[in-house]
């Protein structure tokens, strides 16, 4: 019996052996921060989201992110990192699916992660349960 594979099954098969690959690298080990983080004395909450632009549960955050990014500005830092961009950044964060949202305390101390889609409320939240109060930066 002979098999033929279709490009569509090829893109299946292409994405199943990078999550794999994430998942199976697993964390890297250490604590890890975002070249983003604030300086000493200045430092603040924040959230990393690790993803692609152009995997579909990324791309229904990337609004949210920006909203949060804007809206709660001096209140916790938000920054999106590309895996598909910048390859090492999954393995540098333990990361085993995109998106990840990875929570960091003022202190650069991860205190949460969730792996897939994540919306606003449920982002807030987040910070809320770990104690960070939230205000929106005013306009």
């Amino acid at each position: 019996m002979k098999v033929r594979l279709r490009k569509e099954h090829l893109w299946v098969l292409l994405a199943a052996f990078l999550l794999a690959g994430f998942y199976l690298s697993g964390p890297a080990g250490g604590e890890t921060k975002s070249a983003n983080t604030p300086a000493p004395g200045k430092s603040i909450p924040l959230l990393v989201d690790v993803g692609a632009k152009k995997c579909i549960p990324c791309k229904m955050m990337a609004p949210i992110l920006e909203e949060l990014k804007k809206e709660y500005e001096g209140i916790f830092m938000v920054d999106f990192i590309d895996v598909w961009e910048n390859p090492g950044a999954g393995e540098k964060y333990g990361v085993r699916g995109i998106p990840t949202q990875i929570f960091y305390d003022a202190s650069g101390k991860e205190f949460y992660r969730h792996m897939g889609f994540f919306s606003k409320e449920q982002i807030l939240d987040t910070f809320r349960k770990h104690g960070i109060a939230l205000k929106k930066a005013s306009k």
